[in-house]
């Protein structure tokens, strides 16, 4: 409990155990379907035989190394959430190799809610590689977790200084959404190697991912807003890219 505990409070000892936890029952059995690590669990039978998919992925854990029984109470205080749905994992970080397609980068992004949504929405619309720069929230963090939905079974995932940034988006087209550009999003042809730069909520895109990028690329909007949200507006670009890709 205390291990679980202290992996859900400290991003210094998740970096250095490359470890996070998770919780839930669904988020637990997505787990175990992508064939994930699960490095410790604990569960309480009884609260998790109370539902169907509950009672499933208690049938799974009580035949796995490293799954302790325990009771309701001992669960809650390893869980992070005020409700927890009685099971809580320390999960080994996936190493997926990176896929062909688009690559996202996470530019000091800093609310998890937002990298979280970006992940899913990475995972839905098949980006090979989504890249979190300095400044982003940890992405291994609960509350990111929990928005991911999964996402982190699913998208390949790294964690990169602007220098390693540069190496790896060799040879892709880099764009940065910027509210004050002028190209909008889908002029773009996503169909060839290209790359997207979602900055931060309050001051946009880095001076470093200025730099980085070839274009500015904004979506344009009919009302007097002026700007979307970081997650939101992530997501309508990347299912852009999707749709353009799957055009017949």
């Amino acid at each position: 409990m205390k291990r679980l505990r202290a992996l859900a409070d400290t991003a210094r000892l998740r970096r250095r155990e490359r470890s996070f936890v998770i919780e839930g029952v669904r988020l637990v059995s997505d787990a175990l379907a992508a064939g994930a690590h699960l490095q410790v669990v604990l569960y309480a039978p009884d609260q998790l035989a109370t539902t169907a998919a509950g009672a499933t992925l208690l049938a799974q854990l009580q035949h796995l190394p490293r799954c302790f029984p325990a009771t309701p109470a001992v669960v809650a205080a390893a869980a992070d959430t005020e409700q927890p749905q009685g099971v809580v994992a320390a999960v080994a970080w996936p190493d997926l190799p990176p896929r062909p397609g688009l690559r996202l980068i996470l530019d000091e992004i800093q609310d998890p809610g937002n990298v979280g949504t970006l992940l899913r929405s990475a995972a839905a619309a098949g980006v090979g590689l989504v890249i979190c720069a300095p400044g982003t929230a940890d992405p291994f963090s609960p509350k990111v977790a929990r928005a991911a939905m999964g996402a982190h079974f699913i998208v390949p995932l790294r964690l990169l200084p602007w220098d390693d940034i540069a190496t790896e988006l060799a040879g892709y087209t880099v764009y940065a959404a910027d509210s004050a550009a002028q190209q909008p999003y889908y002029t773009v042809d996503w169909r060839q190697p290209a790359a997207l730069i979602i900055g931060n909520e309050a001051h946009g895109v880095s001076t470093a991912a200025r730099t980085l990028a070839h274009s500015t690329i904004t979506i344009p909007m009919a009302g007097p807003i002026e700007s979307l949200n970081a997650g939101v507006a992530g997501s309508i670009i990347l299912f852009e890219a999707l749709r353009q890709q799957t055009i017949r």
